[in-house]
């Protein structure tokens, strides 16, 4: 079994239950979409995290943005990430640590493919930050265009919307409330783990996904949904003046 988190947003309240979870449920493999840091108050104890217990981590657009530019983020998220990479390079930290952080963000790929599945951050068209949500599988040319760079595989995992169910590429949408939170895999499709970290469908709650397949064309997908301590996390993003306090709102909100 594999499991699949991803868009943590340095949220290591969120990220500790989940991963609780996943030793509970006996998963064989853990593997990251990317986003591990950006917005919220912990990102060098989210990524350390990360590094011990993920198989690897997909590029998220917040390591990207980290690395390299954030002139496309929205004035709330680019000054997070400002202050998200100056956590990394803290000088009251050990320089090695810092150096060990920079190069995991920087051996990051964009995209894995394995027995008939990809996995990526935003959409097979654009890996790092082209983003899926509910509407688009109403959009036959995204969808087309996204199921068309899929090439062989049978099923695409991505994060990035923080808004989980799947796509199918007969044109449905799957909320998972609206079928048990669970999918036995009957097409090609695209699933959307949803967030750990910062989830944006109306429920607080943080998500990820598990899949017990073997090679995209077999198994169930199953999402899960867990309470965590919210209101910790929201006080660490308000004691922090560099992060707007909206970070800390959203969170309650699931929005």
């Amino acid at each position: 079994m594999i499991a699949f988190l991803s868009d943590i947003h340095s949220n290591i309240e969120a990220l500790s239950i989940c991963l609780a979870e996943v030793d509970r449920l006996g998963v064989d493999r853990l593997v990251c979409l990317g986003d591990v840091i950006g917005y919220g108050p912990q990102p060098r104890e989210a990524l350390q995290t990360i590094i011990d217990r993920a198989e690897f981590t997909i590029l998220g657009n917040h390591e990207h943005g980290a690395m390299f530019y954030a002139s496309d983020f929205n004035p709330r998220a680019r000054a997070a990430i400002d202050w998200t990479r100056d956590q990394l390079s803290r000088k009251d930290s050990p320089r090695e640590e810092n150096m060990r952080f920079w190069n995991y963000l920087d051996g990051m790929k964009k995209e894995h493919r394995e027995a008939g599945m990809l996995f990526v951050h935003g959409s097979p068209r654009d890996p790092v930050r082209e983003y899926l949500v509910p509407r688009d599988a109403a959009d036959r040319d995204k969808m087309g265009g996204c199921f068309e760079k899929m090439a062989d595989a049978q099923l695409c995992f991505v994060g990035h919307s923080h808004v989980p169910g799947v796509y199918l590429e007969s044109g449905k949408f799957l909320l998972p409330a609206d079928i048990g939170m669970k999918w036995p895999v009957s097409e090609r499709a695209i699933v959307n783990i949803g967030s750990v970290g910062q989830p944006r469908d109306g429920d607080r709650r943080s998500s990820f996904v598990t899949y017990d397949g073997t090679d995209g064309t077999d198994g169930t997908i199953h999402f899960h949904r867990l309470e965590y301590d919210v209101e910790t996390t929201m006080q660490k993003i308000r004691a922090i003046p560099e992060l707007p306090d909206y970070l800390a709102d959203r969170l309650a909100q699931g929005r």
